[in-house]
């Protein structure tokens, strides 16, 4: 089992693996979740065969990502995974499941396992631990599956087992420049998930975890009595580097306990980066699109500023401007206990969202997303219907 991080050489090990295990004179079998994920495989196999392949010696199909040796049970086979069962009807003795995290656990419990039966085969299992924005492509029943059988893997006695673990960084061969530039604009969690390879379930000091999180996630909301539009807005004029944070969220009636009691409920993520006249335009249409009370902004950065610019988009939208008086620490608390006390709910997953929320430790900067999140369930579940509203 190989765990790694993105750029790390896990594929090129791969193919060159498959190569060695092939003109062994074995049949292997490597798959991905989807094409895209192959092609590299398949680039760095026909690389590395290209001259018997040229020369006759060996048989190449393009579509079926087949190379062979004719009149022998000697192959390459590349196949894509997102669903198990494409992998059916096959037989390997090397088999190669490649992004294992994305794929459902059938491709190898069911299907995967028995097709090395025949020659008492070899399983590799490569992944990287999967961020939340990661999860939401996953086909697995259990987003970590992958990270679980690794630990199960190293604590094995056994030797069934063998574990390897590199992060980018150990790449000689990619761009230490570019690799230091890219992750300057990853949150912490993000780049020790799929930088370092760490399997990262909770940051220490985190106001949220992932579990608590998933948890209390909905399909839909009950009826909502109030929903807002929070705006935690990027403050210069042309697009910047920042984003310009939106969340959508109501507040209803759930039985959610088993009593009935006042709910928040994650409506939407609509954060962008880009001018204000674009971070005013996606607000508003989020105003209209869910018949929203009222935009919630923070005035602390250009509250006048925020007036002006929804005031040109829409004359009818209500805004509520709020003064962060206190720090970012003591707003985000009371929200993260709401969660903790189960009367908070996203309905659907907001990876880039949740990913800012459980990497975020107080005394970090705070992020936007994060920032709009709190303003929006402050002002459904800790202030009343009142306080200062301006309508255009």
């Amino acid at each position: 089992m190989v765990r790694a991080g993105r750029r790390g050489g896990k594929t090129v090990g791969a193919a060159t693996l498959a190569v060695k295990r092939f003109v062994e004179g074995q049949r292997v079998l490597y798959a991905a979740p989807t094409e895209d994920q192959l092609t590299r495989f398949w680039f760095e196999v026909n690389r590395a065969l290209r001259e018997p392949i040229e020369a006759g010696d060996l048989y190449k199909n393009e579509n079926l990502h087949v190379i062979e040796k004719a009149g022998t049970l000697q192959r390459i086979r590349a196949k894509t995974a997102w669903n198990a069962d494409t992998l059916r009807g096959d037989y390997a003795d090397l088999l190669i499941l490649d992004e294992y995290q994305l794929m459902n656990e059938d491709a190898w419990e069911q299907v995967g396992a028995p097709m090395l039966l025949d020659n008492n085969g070899d399983a590799i299992f490569i992944y990287t631990p999967p961020s939340v924005r990661m999860r939401q492509r996953s086909k697995a029943r259990d987003p970590r599956h992958a990270s679980k059988l690794f630990k199960r893997a190293q604590v094995d006695t056994s030797g069934r087992w063998q574990v390897f673990y590199f992060s980018s960084h150990d790449n000689p061969f990619i761009s230490k420049e570019a690799l230091a530039d890219i992750t300057q604009d990853m949150g912490r969690l993000a780049y020790e998930q799929e930088i370092l390879a760490e399997d990262k379930e909770n940051v220490a000091g985190a106001l949220w975890t992932q579990d608590l999180i998933d948890s209390l996630r909905v399909d839909s909301p009950p009826t909502l009595t109030r929903i807002v539009v929070a705006l935690d807005p990027e403050a210069t004029s042309t697009e910047g580097s920042a984003e310009t944070g939106i969340i959508v969220a109501g507040v209803g009636m759930c039985n959610c306990k088993g009593a009935l009691a006042k709910h928040g409920f994650v409506l939407a993520d609509e954060t962008l980066r880009g001018t204000p006249n674009q971070w005013a335009t996606r607000a508003v249409n989020a105003y209209e699109e869910y018949s929203a009370d009222r935009i919630v902004a923070e005035d602390n950065n250009g509250g006048e500023m925020i007036e002006s610019t929804l005031k040109t988009v829409s004359r009818a939208a209500a805004v509520k401007r709020i003064h962060a008086s206190r720090g970012k620490q003591t707003r985000a608390e009371p929200i993260s206990a709401r969660y903790e006390n189960r009367e908070v709910h996203h309905v659907g997953v907001f990876g880039e969202l949740e990913e800012q929320m459980t990497s975020w430790v107080p005394g970090d900067e705070s992020p936007d997303r994060m920032d709009a999140l709190v303003w929006a369930l402050t002002d459904l579940l800790l202030t009343s219907r009142g306080g200062k509203v301006v309508t255009f």
